[in-house]
């Protein structure tokens, strides 16, 4: 995969993207990534790229000359069609089934803009994804780039060490993660639960999983109300239901 970031403060993504699994990812040449700054392509004698909004208001707006610019070129150098994704408070809250969608391209764009917003007109012909990482508003997209990108760049083949991590985080299947434990088995008089301890690691599947139902019907019901639940899975939440 490579991912192309647009965005005015370069400098804000060196920290996250040069350190933990997305350098290893890096490394092992499992994604690569280039930054684009779009006040580079302003056609604007002082690399102007934003101006007051049409009918009044606080704020400046981005204006599309440089965006529309910076797009295409970056889609004519990598010969490519890319998802292209405007991190923005009204978008599509972002979940891991996107980050798994998004995950299965090859190429990516992220525009991150700064200032009251965007001009309609990049929204209308530049973006085919617009997403928010929550309901509140930061100071400009960045932030919410690097969330995204590292929730892509860990689910791509072999970026994390154990295959397994990925399919069994919170949300990868429905459901919020089982708890976990390790050594030592017994700390200051809390001990691992037995079955853990046991080795019969279908009774510790069971376990995980039943935990794992647990913690989504305490914490995150909301969860449940699109999953097709067992029978077995339904005994269990009637059970904590009446106790």
């Amino acid at each position: 995969m490579h991912i192309d970031i647009l965005t005015l403060f370069p400098e804000m993504f060196e920290g996250v993207l040069n350190n933990s699994i997305l350098k290893k990812a890096q490394e092992r040449d499992i994604f690569s990534y280039d930054f684009i700054n779009f006040r580079d392509h302003s056609n604007n004698k002082h690399q102007k790229v934003d101006d007051y909004p049409y009918g009044g208001g606080a704020g400046m707006v981005l204006t599309p000359q440089p965006l529309f610019d910076a797009v295409e070129t970056v889609k004519k150098k990598r010969n490519s069609k890319p998802r292209v994704i405007l991190m923005c408070p009204q978008g599509e809250t972002h979940t891991q089934s996107k980050a798994l969608e998004l995950s299965e391209e090859e190429h990516l764009i992220f525009l991150c803009g700064h200032y009251e917003g965007y001009d309609e007109r990049i929204r209308q012909h530049i973006i085919t994804d617009e997403l928010s990482i929550g309901d509140y508003v930061l100071t400009g997209g960045e932030l919410g780039a690097m969330v995204v990108i590292d929730s892509v760049v860990r689910l791509l083949p072999e970026a994390l060490g154990n295959k397994q991590s990925a399919p069994e985080d919170s949300f990868s299947n429905g459901l919020l993660e089982h708890p976990h434990y390790t050594r030592p088995a017994d700390f200051r008089g809390m001990k691992v639960p037995d079955i853990l301890l046991s080795g019969d690691h279908a009774r510790i599947e069971k376990w995980r999983h039943q935990q794992s139902l647990y913690r989504t019907w305490e914490r995150r019901p909301d969860l449940l109300e699109e999953r097709e639940l067992t029978g077995e899975e339904k005994s269990w939440i009637e059970k904590w239901e009446n106790s």
